[in-house]
């Protein structure tokens, strides 16, 4: 087994810097689905890596969901029916129980493999969560408004599990959705393994199909958990009133995508995803965050498209990964995660999403997002 510090900080590298390029419907699909119970996951070794500890009041809770659209064929393997996977985080009961796996064997070891490093294939099985297998909802009498998340391309859905458990320690229902066959790996209750049949396919072209493929996987979440017979016990606990979507790189361009179509859906937000299929008007709340880059074509292309509450935010000293889980990790590892240090990258992510869904969905102030905060100087408001 290869332990060294630097062949570990390489692929750290490699995820760090790797990734993506980046009216309603009626919920009367047809559908099978079900709790999934983890799949070759092993509970992480009190050794491995880590993830910062939310910052919110509440403990959290987490479950998968596998979800089957039987209305609607795979775009990547039309011969199949669409089949999701999906992390549930949430606020929880007090109370112990066996940590949440971050991500199986089997997705690990395609990551690995993906960059044809020789490194353990399990490296990520090892990190410790912060998050309690299948524990109980902590019931409110309002609902908890409902948060989906969607990764980068060829990322999947444990990337955003440090925001993810922030959110929910924070009072929100987090939904992380994996695209399978955009990923390269999404694992299925019965072992099988997706891999990433769009990745060699990448072009302008590809990425449109993505996003409006997306479209159809987030509003499909939506349905079973909102709909009449939810996919989930626990969705009695979520408040169908106040749902907004957020994304990382083409996650982000899915999420304002379908805020445009999916009438349920209050609020979007993108992190650093080229917006490759054009939106607007759109007249709900937007928040763009970027990384220190040129701005975004598509972002000056649209930004008069959304006609209501918007924000553009660029993140000094940030790259496109700094929105995810993988700096943090990577730093771990001995890996130098540039001119902002890994914890507050997560954190910057965290405060300021948080602040955007706290106003829309919950009505609150949220000062951040009025201008240029002491606190976090690397934030800057683009003005038109």
């Amino acid at each position: 087994m290869f332990t060294s510090s630097r062949v570990l900080a390489v692929l750290l590298a490699v995820l760090v810097s790797g990734g993506a390029v980046a009216a309603g419907r009626q919920p009367a699909r047809a559908a099978t689905d079900r709790v999934a119970a983890p799949v070759g996951a092993p509970t992480p070794a009190p050794a491995g890596l880590s993830l910062p500890a939310p910052t919110g009041r509440y403990p959290v809770g987490t479950t998968w969901l596998h979800l089957t659209d039987d209305d609607r064929p795979d775009p990547w393997r039309p011969e199949r029916r669409r089949e999701l996977m999906v992390s549930l985080w949430y606020p929880a009961l007090p109370g112990s129980g066996p940590a949440a796996p971050y991500t199986t064997a089997a997705v690990s070891a395609r990551i690995v493999a993906a960059e044809g490093l020789p490194v353990p294939p399990d490296l990520l099985t090892t990190v410790r969560t912060n998050a309690r297998r299948d524990a109980p909802v902590r019931p409110t009498a309002r609902g908890w408004p409902l948060v989906v998340l969607s990764p980068g391309f060829s990322l999947s859905r444990e990337s955003l599990t440090g925001l993810a458990e922030d959110l929910a320690s924070r009072g929100y229902l987090v939904a992380g959705v994996d695209h399978p066959y955009e990923a390269r790996g999404v694992q299925f209750p019965d072992g099988r393994v997706a891999d990433c049949l769009a990745c060699d396919k990448w072009s302008d072209g590809t990425a449109a199909a993505v996003v409006e493929g997306r479209r159809a996987d987030l509003s499909f979440v939506l349905d079973r958990l909102t709909g009449r017979r939810p996919a989930w016990p626990g969705a009695r606990f979520l408040d169908r009133g106040r749902i907004a979507l957020a994304g990382h790189s083409i996650g982000g361009a899915s999420a304002v995508r379908t805020l445009g179509t999916d009438a349920r859906v209050a609020a979007a937000a993108d992190l650093d995803g080229t917006l490759f299929v054009p939106v607007g008007p759109i007249a709900k709340p937007v928040l763009l965050v970027g990384s220190q880059r040129p701005d975004d074509p598509s972002w000056v292309r649209d930004l008069a498209g959304l006609t209501g509450w918007k924000r553009w935010l660029t993140v000094t000293g940030s790259g496109h990964m700094s929105f995810t889980d993988r700096p943090v990790l990577g730093a771990q590892l001995g890996l130098d995660p540039g001119a902002i240090p890994a914890d507050r990258q997560l954190l910057i992510t965290r405060e300021y999403l948080a602040a955007f869904l706290d106003r829309h969905l919950r009505g609150r102030p949220a000062p951040l997002l009025d201008g240029p905060a002491a606190a976090y100087p690397e934030v800057v408001f683009h003005t038109d």
